[in-house]
């Protein structure tokens, strides 16, 4: 509790308050889930090296405000206030500017024809009975023919077909991790890997991301004590970093690796990176078109020796059984065609990703934000933790975003927030001026009660 608190004495307000509100945010942000129990008064307090008094106060406060129940000689209770109910945010309107997905609108011609082509191709499915569970024959070797493309050679059948990357992942966290099993990641990284590692019960070993990049001695360390590794070196979610050449030669890890290959077609100063299995061929890729394409095409894939995929088709029956046709078709078009990197897409998020950082600079020049090669985020760092409590407060000021410790475990990254340039760049300068009038109000004392936006 006292990690995932951090440094709650920081900020306006009696220290109770800024107690109570911190503890707020842990409940909204799903990090102190529901039924859960808080430590008494004292064991806090000593952990947090304040008065009982205190502790007290916060405690009360939350009861007040229907985020904590109590009963006589039990310890209080995580609960949601009655009035909370799934819709709209408080004080959230349909204008509200989202920075909480980093994803790229659909480019409506491409897909148009890819789906148009695929129905012509769809008869000649009809004699079968439409279950599989490996994918289509036209997809496999498209996703096979993109990795040779990229100088990787790869057969069809090592690819299984998915709905989406993170489909694939926890397919993967299934068939590989049992509970406890320690699983090394990025630290930063993509919130709903570490929600897959969760459910399957295992153990998250962060190794940190830097501002310099992967540190190859603590990740060769971790490997060793690691049952499997989840990395994101190409433009990697939230940082943008680009794992260099050098690195991705030397680094073999003790571990089976998977190697999220999301972000690699959205290089944007440059060509895009070599696929990491050219150097560590015993690594299993993960992939998609949610971000290359549109997040509404729920098509993914695994790239891995065949004896891995025989085992993930094994666990794949207990919770679904085979992927989409016709998106398949059509994700076979747009990779046949090379879609998934277009120049003049590619071209309107630099402009953006530009955008973005003049924004920055001129409404929030107190924060640092170094600016990626490619992917879509950048990944800004305030000189204060005030990430939950500004998540909970920006939508009164138009705008939504996902808060730092989304993207980490213990409370780390308080000081952080991802902001995707995705969006066009007015609609980008609007939200950063409404993040500088929200980071204002914070310092006058205000303080938000919106819940979390989801994160993708």
């Amino acid at each position: 509790m006292a990690r995932m608190l951090g440094a709650w004495q920081e900020g306006p307000g009696s220290a109770h308050q800024r107690l109570s509100d911190r503890l707020r945010l842990l409940v909204l942000d799903g990090r102190l889930s529901l039924g859960s129990t808080l430590p008494s008064e004292r064991d806090l307090a000593v952990a947090l090296s304040t008065s009982r008094t205190t502790v007290g106060a916060a405690y009360r406060t939350l009861v007040e405000q229907g985020y904590l129940a109590t009963r006589a000689r039990a310890r209080a209770t995580v609960r949601l206030p009655d009035d909370t109910s799934p819709g709209p945010r408080p004080g959230a309107s349909p204008g509200t500017i989202d920075l909480s997905f980093a994803a790229p609108p659909a480019p409506v011609e491409i897909l148009h024809a890819a789906f148009a082509a695929a129905l012509e191709q769809l008869p000649r499915h009809f004699e079968r009975h439409g279950y599989d569970r490996n994918g289509t024959s036209e997809l496999r070797e498209a996703v096979a023919h993109w990795y040779e493309r990229r100088g990787l050679p790869t057969a069809p059948d090592h690819i299984l077909i998915t709905n989406g990357a993170q489909h694939a992942l926890a397919l993967l966290a299934r068939t590989l991790l049992s509970p406890r099993d320690q699983v090394l990641i990025d630290h930063p990284t993509y919130p709903h890997a570490i929600a897959t590692f969760t459910e399957v019960r295992a153990r998250p070993l962060p190794v940190a991301v830097s501002s310099s990049g992967w540190d190859t001695v603590q990740l060769q360390a971790a490997g060793r004590i690691a049952r499997l590794a989840y990395l994101i070196p190409d433009f990697h979610n939230p940082t943008g970093l680009c794992m260099p050449a050098s690195v991705r030669q030397s680094l073999r890890l003790a571990c089976p690796t998977v190697i999220d290959e999301t972000m690699t077609d959205l290089a944007l100063d440059g060509e895009s990176p070599e696929p990491f299995a050219l150097h560590m061929p015993t690594a299993i890729s993960i992939g998609s078109v949610s971000k290359s394409i549109w997040g509404g095409l729920r098509i993914g894939w695994i790239r891995a020796a065949p004896s891995v995929l025989e085992r993930v088709q094994q666990t794949r029956h207990a919770t679904d059984l085979g992927t989409p046709l016709v998106e398949q078709l059509a994700t076979a078009v747009l990779l046949n065609d090379g879609r998934t990197r277009r120049p003049g897409t590619l071209q309107q998020l630099r402009s953006q990703r530009d955008a973005l950082s003049r924004a920055l600079a001129e409404h929030l020049p107190g924060i640092h934000a170094p600016q990626p090669a490619g992917g879509l985020t950048l990944w800004a760092t305030f000189p204060q933790p005030i990430s939950s409590r500004l998540a909970a407060i920006a939508p009164d000021y138009g705008v939504t975003i996902a808060a730092g410790p989304r993207f980490g475990i213990g409370g780390a990254f308080e000081r952080n927030i991802r902001l995707p340039y995705a969006l066009p760049s007015s609609r980008l300068t609007l939200a950063i001026r409404g993040l500088a009038q929200a980071e204002q109000a914070l310092t006058r004392g205000a303080t938000g009660v919106h819940n979390p936006a989801p994160v993708a």
